[in-house]
Parts: C-alpha cells; sequence; structure tokens
C-alpha cells in the first residue's frame, strides 16, 4: 500500500554523458502526470575531469536532501565519479549507478558500498576526435544510439527496474536495488518483441552497437596517425547507424502485426501494459 500523500524525492546525478542518460528523468515519468515523484538534475555537462567536476555537482544534489539518487557516466570505475559514489554513502541515501560496460570494473566497489547499478553493454563510447566528431557528428550519433537503446529493450529494462524501486519506497519498503548488466538477452527479452524476425533484428542491432566501443577505443586511444584513425571512427558511426536502421525495421514489424509492446506509467506511478493500437492499457 503506497503512503497516503508520500512523494519521492529523487535525484539525478550527469557527469559527462551516455546514451542511457540522455533522457533518464523521462523514463521514469513520460508524459510529466506523476504524482508521486519529484525529480531535480544536477549535471556537469560534457565533463568528467577533474574528479571534483563531479564532487561539486554531488554537493549540489545533496543539497536538496533526494530520498534516492540515481548517478550516470561513462565509465563509472573513474576517479570522479567513485569519489561522488563516496559522497552518497556516506550521506547514506539509496542509490543506483547507470553506466556502460567500461564500468563492470567498480562492480565489487559499487556493491560494496550497498549500491545498486545498471551497466547497459550496447551503450558505446562516440568517436571522439576533433577531426571527425562535429556537433552534427555528436548529435547523429546519439540519435541513432537512442533509438537502439529504446527498441532493443535496454530503456525498457532501466525503466521497469528504477519503477521497482520506485514503488518499493512509495509503500514505505526497503527496496531491493538492482545490480543488472544489461546484454542482448536482458534487453531484447524486456523489449517484449512478438514477432521472431523482429527480435532477430534487435539482438543484432544490440550486438553491433555493442561492438562499436571497440572500434572508438581503438581509434581514440591507440592508434596515433590521421590516416589509421578516421576511417574507424566514420566505420564506427556507421556500425550505429545500421543497428538504429535495423531497429527500426523490428518496429516496423511489431506496428504492421499491431503487437508493439507499451509499458505506460499511471499517475500514480505503477506500470500499465497493452499491445494492440485501439485496445485499453491494464
Amino acid at each position: 500500500m503506497i503512503e497516503e500523500g508520500k512523494i519521492l524525492k529523487i535525484g539525478i546525478l550527469k557527469n559527462g554523458t551516455i546514451g542511457s542518460s540522455l533522457l533518464l528523468a523521462f523514463l521514469m515519468d513520460e508524459r510529466a502526470e506523476a504524482t508521486r515523484i519529484n525529480v531535480y538534475e544536477v549535471t556537469s555537462g560534457a565533463k568528467m575531469h577533474p574528479p571534483e567536476m563531479c564532487t561539486e555537482t554531488m554537493k549540489d544534489l545533496l543539497k536538496w536532501e533526494p530520498e534516492l539518487i540515481l548517478m550516470s557516466s561513462p565509465n563509472a570505475a573513474l576517479k570522479g565519479p567513485k569519489a561522488a559514489r563516496d559522497m552518497a554513502k556516506e550521506a547514506g541515501i539509496p542509490t543506483i549507478i547507470i553506466s556502460d560496460a567500461p564500468a563492470k570494473k567498480a562492480v565489487e566497489e559499487i556493491e560494496e558500498k550497498g549500491m545498486g547499478y545498471i551497466l547497459v553493454n550496447c551503450d558505446s563510447m562516440i568517436g571522439a576526435r576533433r577531426p571527425f566528431l562535429d556537433p552534427i557528428e555528436m548529435s547523429c550519433f546519439n540519435a541513432d544510439l537512442l533509438k537502439v537503446l529504446a527498441i532493443t529493450g535496454a530503456l525498457q529494462v532501466i525503466a521497469g527496474e528504477l519503477n521497482k524501486v520506485i514503488m518499493s519506497m512509495l509503500e514505505g519498503t526497503t527496496p531491493d536495488l538492482p545490480r543488472i548488466i544489461v546484454d542482448t538477452t536482458k534487453a531484447v527479452k524486456a523489449a517484449g518483441f512478438s514477432n521472431p524476425y523482429a527480435e532477430a533484428k534487435a539482438i543484432a542491432a544490440f550486438e553491433l552497437a555493442a561492438s562499436v566501443s571497440i572500434i572508438t577505443a581503438r581509434a581514440c586511444f591507440v592508434l596515433k596517425e590521421r590516416e589509421d584513425y578516421m576511417p574507424l571512427l566514420a566505420a564506427s558511426h556507421e556500425m550505429m547507424r545500421t543497428a538504429a536502421l535495423m531497429c527500426d525495421q523490428a518496429r516496423e514489424i511489431e506496428k504492421s502485426n499491431n503487437t508493439v509492446f507499451r509499458r505506460p506509467h499511471h499517475a500514480k506511478q505503477h506500470i500499465l501494459t497493452k499491445r494492440a493500437l485501439m485496445e485499453k492499457e491494464q
């Protein structure tokens, strides 16, 4: 039973950017009508360095006295995010880390702090070298990545796990914080495809997107000559674009069969479900 009049204060700390963080607040309240949660977001923008970028923003967030903290960043194993986690631990506030595959190096430390985590394998690093990446290329990559995260089910996993915690806290019980690495199997299961060909396309898209970071890491950190790294940077972004196109195809199959899986939030925060376009959500 939800505590009468209870409104949960959720603080979001964004240090740097990953695809999973772009619409994080809206995964909990997609129509801006939730009556049981208030969200406050603090960000350091694109930067995570020096580590003070993370700790100063955490100071700002803690002033709001959140009851639940969501921390998102690339590679949560870095010094800045770790220092911010230390502050959340000291404050005694339930905390969930949302990050990418390199953050697996921090899993043991996160668990020792009693925190939860959702790490998304396909949330790959962008091709961040000046001769290649300008604001438009950055925007196109993130648009493609967001489509992959949404349609393969990765964002469905995040939305579902966050809502479990929120509902527990609204009911006055101690939440079980998620400790999940979102791989292809977990993502596609959450997406709820009804057509096997749509599911197959989503699997292929997730795996292709996950492999992008292998290419971008080499192009950004290993190769030194422009003639060596530029083709790989371009190739990695073509891979993400192809993954997004396959996701489009998967969703179009589901739409043509009138079987798109929808999970809207009720205004009181619990999640409803429906398939057919004209059926009522339950």
